[in-house]
């Protein structure tokens, strides 16, 4: 399922809300009566503050499995706007039911309908869900009794939302379009996987992404705190040549090919046990590689040597590759400390 979809002209139009607590611990669930409906200004802020989230995600769409009531919710707000407040309290009685578990946070629940998201070159709605766990305190000063007061408030910050899935009326038959996240990164996973039940869009380009970026967390923080700077990349490097080397990646045979060393294996394969319960999911052990994601991934890896004389020098992968040739490192008896020697022919 490919879509170009736009939600820089979006605006909102009307939500519902709700307080959604956890029924482990007898928290209430509540659902607004009436609409909030904005004027331009509140919405123009509003439609801003809860689609910033949502931008450069990952595209998802609902698991047709039968008996997932988020797409059928859906479909009933697009199919009758007038049905946006009763389904939103659906919507609040969905996730209330599938916050069981003790490490779920209470919070707000906004659920907005959103016209004029551009989907291929099409206008049509979209069903913002936001959920915040934390309020942020702001000050306010304010007349009280005559006189100017300090208020402090409790209140949802933007950058501090928690949770929360963007659903664009496109392609239901496919599952619709969808955004999510979950910022709170807790060991439930509860958002994506049983309230939500979503699933990358484009599973080819979605595990390309996850194992590139899992080759590079991996060169960061899976390796022992001995391996040399220039190392780590070089291996984060040798992973990104096999994907480019090899149209389908095989993880069994990546194992063998990119990494060789028994004891790097194993390291990586603990890793990717710890990053993928971190993640809350399992990644294909065989799929089709995206080329252009893998360039993606190579752009964010850097090679950093910081010491603690105040020197930090900063590596690109085209010299990890021919390191051997140009740094040399050693120990100065006389000074007693390390040295890093770099060869070159001119600066550039």
């Amino acid at each position: 399922m490919h879509a170009t979809v736009h939600f820089k002209d979006a605006y909102l139009r009307a939500m519902g809300l709700a307080k959604v607590g956890n029924p482990l611990r007898e928290e209430p669930l509540q659902t607004s009566k009436k609409l909030c409906t904005f004027d331009e200004d509140e919405a123009e802020l509003l439609t801003h503050c809860f689609l910033k989230p949502f931008r450069s995600l990952e595209r998802h769409q609902f698991r047709q499995t039968g008996d997932q009531p988020m797409p059928a919710l859906a479909k009933t707000i697009f199919e009758n706007n007038d049905l946006l407040l009763d389904t939103s309290a659906k919507i609040a009685k969905h996730l209330y039911a599938n916050s069981k578990h003790p490490n779920i946070k209470s919070g707000d629940l906004c659920v907005g309908l959103l016209d004029n998201v551009i989907a291929d070159g099409e206008p049509t709605q979209g069903i913002c869900l936001i959920k915040s766990e934390s309020k942020v305190p702001f000050l306010q000063v304010a007349m009280h009794e005559g006189d100017l007061r300090l208020i402090t408030q409790q209140g949802i910050y933007p950058d501090k939302i928690d949770k929360g899935c963007l659903i664009i009326n496109h392609a239901a038959e496919d599952g619709y379009v969808a955004y999510v996240f979950d910022k709170s990164g807790g060991a439930t996973h509860f958002w994506i996987h049983e309230f939500l039940d979503v699933i990358p869009a484009d599973e080819d380009d979605y595990h390309t992404r996850r194992y590139s970026d899992m080759c590079v967390a991996f060169a960061e923080k899976g390796l022992p705190d001995e391996v040399r700077s220039e190392e780590r990349v070089e291996i984060a490097n040798r992973a990104f040549d096999y994907m480019d080397a090899n149209e389908q990646f095989d993880l069994n045979d990546f194992q063998q090919v990119a990494l060789a060393e028994p004891e790097l294996i194993e390291q990586f394969a603990e890793f990717k046990t710890i990053y993928e319960g971190e993640n809350g999911e399992e990644l294909n052990d065989t799929f089709v590689v995206n080329k252009a994601a893998t360039e993606k991934a190579k752009k964010r890896l850097k090679a950093r040597l910081k010491l603690d004389t105040g020197a930090d020098i900063r590596f690109n992968s085209g010299f990890i590759k021919q390191s051997e040739q140009f740094l040399e490192r050693g120990f100065d008896d006389d000074k007693h400390m390390n040295y890093v020697k770099i060869y070159f022919h001119d600066e550039v």
